[in-house]
């Protein structure tokens, strides 16, 4: 008998399902743990929470929720043109970045077509890439982080899109100013660079590639950044891409009505203005990085030095710490399912929760 699941797309058929790190309450269940002595330092969320200003705009915008959104997301936007000194029209917001990675792979590829990305690169820009039936071309890493020199000669005629993160995830890396300008300089004009910035706001010098879109010089690049990292609204799901305005118009062609609501949108308008929690997220992460990295070296043990908000540790069988640190009531993410199966993953948390997460793991390895 003929069957529904006959006709899935084949491109499909093959896909891994991202798994994203998991919940407390699901492990609680799952273990028999009390959900309030689980700590969770696996998805590079701010430990600090939301923005105080978040939070109160929020609960008036839920007085509103009877209502549909503004479908433009103008009052949005047109804080975030303040803020970064561009236009609105140069401006695109999803629901995360995750979306985006979807609006470009749905107007830029096809089967036959391919993307460039580094071997340890976010695990969704080839898997987007995969749905659309397009090839995936991998450059090996150098130290963990991106080739970027290598990234440009791996580009062909069948390359629509090159995938970059700064810093990246999972590793931390950075490229530096100098790798980034030359990838930027040499990117053929009909290949779209995408510089993905979730963690742009923690970086002390980043790189601001800004004045190439706001001059124009430069509109095959498409910058992405979120709300879900330092600004602490990852449960909203708020991610904003910055391009040429004839890009970003093709981009809105793809973009679902209604994809950030009325909360979420008030949310991030009074997150932009809390300077105040931004500073304190970012020395936060500061000291973290720096208690983790000095027990790496008590330890003996390896681990990447990172520009972002987690790190990045040898163990030598991941998988297995995940589950023993889990069952102290510690959530990790396991590195396996990029090919990075000795590591694990720690992001960032509070001073109490970093201590929680080291004691255990010192319990899993000494």
């Amino acid at each position: 008998m003929a069957s529904i699941l006959d006709n899935i797309n084949p491109t499909i058929n093959g896909l891994p399902v991202y798994q994203p790190g998991r919940p407390i309450e699901e492990v609680a269940r799952e273990l028999g743990l009390d959900p309030a002595a689980i700590i969770k330092v696996a998805s590079n969320e701010n430990p600090l929470g939301p923005s105080p200003l978040a939070v109160e705009a929020m609960r008036v915008a839920v007085n509103q929720s009877h209502l549909y959104p503004d479908g433009n997301s103008f009052h949005l936007k047109n804080k975030l043109s303040e803020k970064l000194d561009v236009k609105s029209s140069n401006l695109i917001l999803g629901n995360g970045s995750n979306e985006i990675i979807e609006f470009v792979s749905h107007i830029l590829l096809k089967p036959g077509d391919n993307i460039v990305v580094s071997e340890y690169c976010f695990a969704i820009y080839p898997l987007v890439a995969m749905m659309m039936g397009a090839d995936v071309t991998t450059v090996p890493s150098v130290a963990y982080g991106h080739d970027l020199d290598a990234m440009l000669k791996a580009i062909t005629p069948s390359t629509r899109i090159v995938w970059v993160a700064n810093p990246n995830n999972p590793t931390g890396t950075l490229a530096s100013a100098d790798e980034v300008k030359r990838l930027v300089q040499g990117v053929p004009s009909d290949v779209l660079l995408v510089m993905d910035e979730a963690y742009y706001e923690f970086l002390e010098e980043p790189v601001d590639l800004l004045p190439l879109i706001k001059s124009g010089e430069m509109p095959n690049l498409l910058i992405m950044r979120t709300f879900s990292k330092i600004y602490g609204l990852a449960g909203l799901r708020i991610g904003y891409g910055i391009g040429h305005p004839d890009f970003i118009s093709a981009l809105e062609k793809v973009r679902q009505p209604f994809n950030i609501n009325s909360i979420a949108q008030s949310g991030a308008i009074a997150a932009i203005d809390d300077e105040s929690h931004l500073a304190a997220t970012r020395k936060a992460n500061v000291d973290g990085l720096r208690f983790f990295e000095s027990v790496c070296v008590e330890l003996g043990i390896e681990f990447v030095p990172s520009f972002a908000n987690f790190i990045l540790i040898k163990v030598n069988d991941g998988q297995r710490v995940f589950e023993s640190l889990q069952e102290s009531g510690v959530i990790s993410r396991p590195m396996g399912g990029y090919g990075l199966p000795e590591w694990i993953r720690l992001s960032v948390g509070t001073e109490a929760e970093n201590q929680l997460a080291v004691s255990a793991l010192k319990k899993v390895l000494i």
